[in-house]
């Protein structure tokens, strides 16, 4: 009797484990699809203006408040710190890591941020919506209390020994990229845009 017991335990261990693998990666999409349609959005479009140009609704605070680097990007309803260091795996499990070796917003060249996108311990990385960001939309980067906006001109999935996106550009430019797809994430989804502004 005891044995048919654990038997039905583990069975039923079993099919917990399998739920939790099919559905996770789908958690967050539908976390997403709640989010959308409220001032989220709004809110973080206006964080992007200059001072003048912004309605009566207020500014979203950053994430972290004693962080003053941080990346908005509203298709996304994002708005995180960006995280500094030379150790990679250390820098993603904290969320958006700025690669060392390229630029920063205020010297111009190529900026380049990378973050997870999906991982089982962490279902809604930092750029698990990265592929909702479409050509034309506004990027926004909050560094040393200056806010540098950026407009998308590209985004495409490359292989990762395709290393040409971490190259320095002439024109000021923001590179972001992450593992795709969720399930079996062999290449990059990468998206690209070029400073368009920048304001106190």
């Amino acid at each position: 009797m005891s044995f048919k017991i654990a038997n039905n335990i583990v069975l039923a261990l079993i099919i917990i484990v399998n739920l939790y693998v099919i559905a996770v990666p789908f958690l967050p999409q539908l976390i997403f699809k709640l989010d959308q349609g409220g001032q989220k959005q709004q809110l973080l479009e206006n964080a992007l203006k200059p001072p003048a140009e912004t309605t009566d609704t207020p500014a979203p605070p950053t994430t972290n408040p004693n962080q003053s680097n941080h990346l908005i990007i509203p298709s996304m309803l994002l708005d995180q710190p960006i995280v500094e260091g030379k150790n990679m795996y250390r820098a993603l499990d904290q969320g958006i890591w700025r690669w060392p070796d390229g630029s920063t917003p205020d010297k111009g060249s190529n900026t380049v941020l990378v973050g997870h996108r999906f991982t089982y311990t962490q279902p809604k990385g930092v750029f698990y919506f990265l592929d909702k960001v479409r050509v034309g939309d506004s990027i926004g980067i909050v560094w040393s209390n200056r806010t540098y906006v950026y407009r998308v001109t590209d985004t495409k999935v490359v292989h990762p020994n395709q290393t040409s996106i971490l190259s320095p550009t002439v024109e000021p430019t923001l590179t972001m990229y992450t593992c795709t797809p969720l399930w079996l994430p062999k290449d990059r989804l990468v998206v690209t845009a070029t400073l368009e502004s920048s304001h106190e």
